[in-house]
């Protein structure tokens, strides 16, 4: 019988980065929410805070940049060859 060998596409330093990626996107839509009001006849300016508007598109943006570097990371091939 032959022994297989199962190889991940990613090392553990991807799947981590990932991890993080994940968080901050999730802490970018937690920014994001809010601004309920029970009175839908009046306007709410919750809604077009300064978190709202700016912060968390910001963050969330860092997040999918985050993620973008955790699928291109490569460690090995990163130092000069001697």
């Amino acid at each position: 019988m032959k022994k297989s060998q199962h190889t991940f596409l990613f090392t553990k330093t991807n799947y981590i980065l990932m991890a993080i990626g994940v968080i901050v996107i999730l802490f970018g839509f937690y920014l994001m929410s809010g601004g309920n009001d029970p009175d839908l006849t009046k306007f709410n300016e919750a809604i077009f805070s300064q978190r709202r508007i700016f912060w968390a598109p910001l963050v969330v943006i860092i997040g999918f940049v985050v993620e973008i570097v955790a699928i291109f990371y490569a460690p090995g091939k990163l130092r000069k060859k001697q």
